[in-house]
């Protein structure tokens, strides 16, 4: 499935570098390049000039204790997962100012099999495309940002009424994340417009707003959304609850496909 992919692993720790390699050999038969220091790192960049399709750092490497390993991947654009033992929320708010992929902690037995999922998850979000629509461009900048950080492939409209034309001309959109207040069409009636036409087994609608009033998602949820969230959100809820929803998208489209064939 995998083929191709280049996945570079820098961890100095023998444990989690056997495990990483195991497991990502075993799930997705992708041999990982392990670099043990920050000249090692180097080397394997320098020596091929095969595109990184991914990076998995510790934030401090043997050769680099003040997280210049990580810096040396983000100043190269090549995308990364951090993979640490340390963490507090300054932290947490450094590395996403980097545009990491993704951080996961080694706190507990479950952290190998959480970054098997997040690398699978970054490898197969291209297949995804999602449309963001928000009057405000800044607004459209940020999600879109947000989104093309973990791969997806990323349309926007600036209106109700071009959300309906990128739809109708790419009928491969399984995600559109819509505001509710915009000046041609709310994002209520946006949604119910696309629901005379468009199923949730074909498209999947997350509704946003900065509105105070709790019963805006009820009112979205009636006309046909299937999640809405109040802003401002985390990254890491956002990228949760899109993930929820595409494999939601999946599950039903398998689920269709088998009662065809039956």
């Amino acid at each position: 499935m995998f083929a191709g992919a280049r996945i570079i692993l820098a961890e100095d720790s023998n444990v989690f570098t056997s495990m990483i390699g195991k497991r990502l050999k075993e799930l997705f038969d992708i041999d990982v390049e392990i670099c043990r220091s920050f000249e090692e790192l180097q080397l394997s960049y320098d020596k091929s000039s095969d595109p990184i399709t991914l990076a998995i750092s510790n934030i401090n490497l043997p050769g680099a204790e003040n997280g210049e390993a990580l810096e040396y991947l983000v100043d190269l654009s090549i995308p990364t997962i951090v993979f640490t033992g340390t963490f507090h929320e300054g932290m947490r708010d450094k590395l996403l100012a980097k545009d990491i992929v993704d951080y996961i902690l080694k706190d507990n037995i479950f952290a190998v099999d959480l970054l098997a999922e997040s690398i699978c998850r970054f490898l197969t979000n291209h297949r995804h495309h999602v449309l963001i629509v928000d009057d405000s461009a800044t607004a459209r900048a940020l999600l879109s940002s947000r989104l093309k950080r973990y791969n997806f492939r990323v349309s926007t409209a600036e209106s109700g009424a071009k959300a309906l034309e990128i739809l109708k001309a790419n009928r491969d959109i399984g995600l559109m994340v819509t505001d509710y207040n915009m000046p041609d069409i709310d994002g209520f009636e946006l949604t119910r417009r696309i629901r005379a036409s468009i199923g949730s087994h074909e498209l999947r609608i997350i509704g946003v707003s900065s509105s105070s009033n709790r019963l805006l998602s009820a009112r979205f949820l009636k006309a046909g959304g299937n999640d809405f969230m109040l802003r401002p959100f985390i990254d890491e809820e956002f990228y949760c609850r899109v993930n929820q929803n595409l494999d939601t998208l999946l599950q039903i489209q398998s689920m269709r496909k088998e009662r065809a064939v039956a």
